[in-house]
């Protein structure tokens, strides 16, 4: 069988296909994939705690300790996406944003790859949520942090991982 790829689904954020892959031992693998736009994460810093969000995740229903984070818009960078989240979501300006690493969601069916960035913050203005955004902005300790993860209340995998990369965890 050659390989081949049948989009089933056209979505506004997610492209969904069942795909024939070649492996590289020249078999052939069927795959369903999700094909994501990618996104970017900030760990931002603002007077010695981190700007964090209390976020609504209707899709779980319930709320989630998460660190800022949006999807890249066509033809965005990640540096650019995130500058415009941090302040759409938080009311922060981020400066001195530097790239601290990259992350695959679920490589086992999703392309989404998350660019994970450091940053210090200033100046605390307006947000600009999305209508279906509900997010109280929190600064958080370390040792807060800390605290939330031991204790199984922070359990989303990108903000897990943001702060492995910052050495928080």
């Amino acid at each position: 069988m050659p390989p081949s790829r049948k989009k089933v689904f056209d979505g506004k954020l997610l492209k969904v296909y069942k795909s024939n892959i070649k492996l590289p031992d020249n078999r052939v693998g069927y795959f369903e994939e999700v094909e994501h736009p990618g996104a970017a994460l900030v760990v931002p810093f603002f007077k010695g705690k981190i700007v964090f969000l209390k976020q609504y995740r209707a899709v779980i229903g319930e709320y989630i300790w998460e660190l800022p984070a949006g999807k890249l818009d066509a033809g965005e960078t990640p540096y650019k996406c995130i500058k415009r989240e941090i302040t759409e979501e938080t009311g922060y300006e981020a400066k001195n944003l530097k790239k601290i690493g990259m992350i695959y969601t679920s490589p086992g069916f999703c392309d989404e790859v998350i660019h994970i960035f450091r940053a210090d913050c200033t100046n605390k203005g307006p947000r600009s949520l999305d209508s279906d955004e509900i997010i109280d902005v929190e600064l958080l300790s370390k040792s807060r942090i800390k605290k939330l993860f031991n204790s199984g209340k922070m359990p989303d995998a990108k903000t897990i991982a943001a702060l492995a990369f910052a050495g928080i965890l």
